[in-house]
């Protein structure tokens, strides 16, 4: 019975023991892996995922902001609510905010990073109704509406918006956010979005004085929003971003074709995701560059179609906006029997063509100094020219 006795006391400390380790293991990981993170970046850009929600963890909209300090430069990745993967989160084809509604907000991180191919360190994620309170207590969001709007829906909400560009309230801001034309286009709601994330920025910047006068005034806007940082560091890091220049923010998106999977619509990204992950990669060193001719301005090509193949030079223009570039027009070249594909610098600028040139592989380039007497000329608003010749597959030149 001693023995016994002896044996059960035994098993009773390895038990207890048992229980310390798994105490110390929770606090070592509860401390370790989901504190808020540091602010550390160096010299190195800042990426965070900007997301707006409701109330029953609907993503509203939801986008990268990818700033380098150091040039005050950003760029703004939209990442629309439909798109569409095999989520590992999620063990199906699904569109990504159902990431966010079942799993939450760090594993909605990891499913972008993977989208992007870059890591995300921090997140801000508002919820709406806070949102709008942010949008008051930041004086307004400007935005531009190139119509009136003035909808009553099947529920009886009626949505009244000016035209032109506004200052919006935080009750505007829902209006704006929520309604939607029969005819508007999928791409312009995603414009709509943007617009509102690149708004908020610049009212940041434009509210700097006051809303970073100290860290307890600052608290106010903390509090609103949920982000994965102290108080401090959360006070350092939107220091930084309004700091940035917002009449430049380059702006970016997923795109892909809309496919109807499992009964919902879906946008699954060209090219299983690799034009957004190359156009990120692209802007970023537009951000990084050493040169500050490269970031100071957004350049406008022009995209010319020298082969028979129909539409060849459309999609290409979706590369480059996707990339952050500006594209004036796409028309036919002078002639459809273009061996090779040229790349014609109109500015004198061959870092900034080699750039254009590096986002198709392509490597000839043509200096040509335009008259600036000839306005009339339309190539006198082009920064580049992009003549695709047989060599381009619609995506690299070969």
């Amino acid at each position: 019975m001693k023995k016994n006795k002896i044996r059960d006391e035994q098993k009773g400390i390895i038990f207890l023991i048992f229980i310390f380790l798994v105490v110390v293991f929770v606090s070592f990981y509860s401390w370790f892996v989901l504190k808020p993170k540091t602010l550390e970046y160096g010299d190195q850009v800042i990426r965070t995922l900007f997301l707006v929600s409701d109330s029953e963890k609907n993503c509203i909209f939801s986008n990268v902001l990818i700033y380098y300090p150091e040039t005050q430069k950003a760029a703004v990745v939209n990442i629309p609510s439909n798109t569409g993967a095999i989520y590992q989160s999620l063990n199906r084809t699904d569109r990504i905010d159902s990431v966010f509604r079942e799993k939450g907000i760090e594993v909605f991180k990891s499913e972008v990073e993977k989208i992007l191919n870059c890591i995300i360190p921090f997140y801000i994620n508002i919820e709406l109704e806070d949102f709008k309170l942010l949008t008051d207590y930041l004086g307004g969001l400007r935005v531009f509406i190139p119509s009136p709007v003035d909808v009553t829906c099947d529920d009886g909400k009626r949505y009244l918006l000016p035209s032109g560009a506004v200052n919006l309230d935080g009750d505007k801001i829902e209006s704006y956010l929520k309604y939607v034309f029969p005819e508007e286009t999928f791409t312009e709601v995603q414009d709509r979005y943007q617009n509102v994330a690149t708004a908020f920025f610049t009212a940041l910047h434009d509210k700097k004085a006051s809303v970073f006068k100290s860290e307890k005034v600052f608290k106010k806007y903390y509090d609103l929003m949920s982000i994965n940082l102290s108080l401090s560091d959360s006070y350092r890091m939107m220091s930084l971003f309004s700091e940035m220049d917002t009449e430049l923010i380059k702006r970016q998106t997923v795109t892909g074709k809309l496919r109807e999977i499992d009964g919902k619509e879906l946008l699954m990204p060209t090219r299983n995701g690799s034009d957004i992950r190359e156009a990120v990669q692209q802007v970023t060193q537009l951000l990084v560059s050493n040169s500050g001719a490269m970031v100071s301005r957004i350049y406008v090509l022009e995209i010319q179609n020298g082969t028979t193949i129909q539409g060849l030079a459309h999609n290409t223009a979706i590369l480059y906006k996707g990339a952050s570039y500006d594209v004036l027009g796409t028309v036919n070249a002078d002639r459809n029997d273009y061996d090779k594909t040229v790349i014609i610098d109109h500015i004198g600028n061959k870092e900034m063509a080699e750039m254009v040139g590096k986002y198709i592989h392509c490597s000839n380039i043509i200096e040509e100094t335009v008259d600036l007497s000839e306005s009339e000329d339309s190539a006198s608003n082009v920064d580049f020219t992009i003549i695709l010749g047989k060599d381009f597959d619609g995506r690299y030149v070969h």
